[in-house]
């Protein structure tokens, strides 16, 4: 291949990756298991429904990890609709590959990230695949991709507990946990409990759970509204028995960072919820020790 991956060739091979033969396949998982050695702390970052600001939260611990001078790595694992390179500014880069395999692309403080959206054509086409397809390209994600040594990988997951989370935790060896994200309204509580019992029944531990969009701070007034009530997600946290890692209140400035590919913490360092990104991974740094 040439140095930059053409995209719609990688598209091509990704999906026809899912007819390898079972001799490929172990192979492939021996190496997934030697790149996964390099890493120490391995994280998914799930939840039950979708528009709750999981990517958001994935993208903004992953700077905020970074910023404490960790190695940190980024597997955007929403084959369907990857936007982790939009929010940390990286749309555009390419991955590049040499002997060893290919190469994440490589953003601000050095987070290493994979993703559909690096492979996909720029026309916005759709990746219209069923579960045997996406296993494999998540299988090629965690293989054949050179992660190198991480203290941190996070994997941006789609919401639910389908084909991508599953694959996840079956594939990735010694996972330190899970993280749900939820936010306050009733809805979005029944529907975290799915996510809960998911990490429980494949024996996945839970790190604990995030409550986001715990209400709207004015960035003007600083006076704050609760949009979507307030602390539901302590509350489903200690009905399922799992720690809470704190809440980030909905602040318009996060949106705006992300829309822009730029970084909140850098940007609003003295914000409420940068505040709240920060005692979360001192929580984070705590339990994964």
């Amino acid at each position: 291949m040439s140095e930059h991956c053409d995209r719609q060739a990688a598209h091509h091979n990704m999906a026809e990756g899912s007819t390898d033969d079972k001799g490929q396949v172990s192979g492939q998982d021996e190496l997934l298991k030697a790149r996964m050695s390099q890493i120490k702390h391995k994280i998914a970052i799930i939840s039950g429904k979708g528009g709750v600001g999981k990517s958001t939260v994935t993208a903004n611990l992953a700077i905020a990890l970074a910023q404490r001078n960790y190695q940190v790595g980024v597997l955007d694992a929403d084959i369907h609709g990857p936007c982790i390179p939009k929010m940390l500014g990286m749309r555009g880069e390419h991955i590049t590959v040499g002997p060893p395999g290919a190469f994440p692309a490589v953003g601000r403080f050095g987070i290493r990230v994979v993703s559909m959206d690096f492979l996909l054509p720029e026309d916005g086409a759709p990746v219209i695949w069923r579960g045997p397809l996406k296993m494999a390209a998540i299988r090629q994600f965690l293989s054949e991709f050179v992660w190198g040594k991480l203290d941190f990988l996070l994997v941006d997951l789609p919401p639910g507990t389908g084909d991508e989370p599953l694959s996840i935790v079956q594939l990735i060896p010694e996972m330190d946990g899970t993280i749900i994200v939820t936010i306050p309204s009733e809805a979005s509580q029944i529907v975290v409990k799915k996510a809960a019992t998911f990490a429980r029944e494949l024996r996945v531990p839970i790190i604990g759970m995030i409550e986001n969009m715990s209400g709207f701070v004015c960035p003007n007034c600083g006076a704050q509204v609760e949009i979507f009530k307030k602390g539901g997600g302590a509350k489903i946290a200690t009905e399922l028995g799992v720690p809470f890692l704190g809440s980030i209140p909905l602040d318009p400035r996060i949106c705006q960072a992300s829309d822009e590919g730029a970084s909140f913490m850098l940007k609003d360092p003295d914000s409420p919820a940068a505040k709240a990104f920060r005692s979360i991974v001192d929580t984070i740094e705590h339990s994964v020790r």
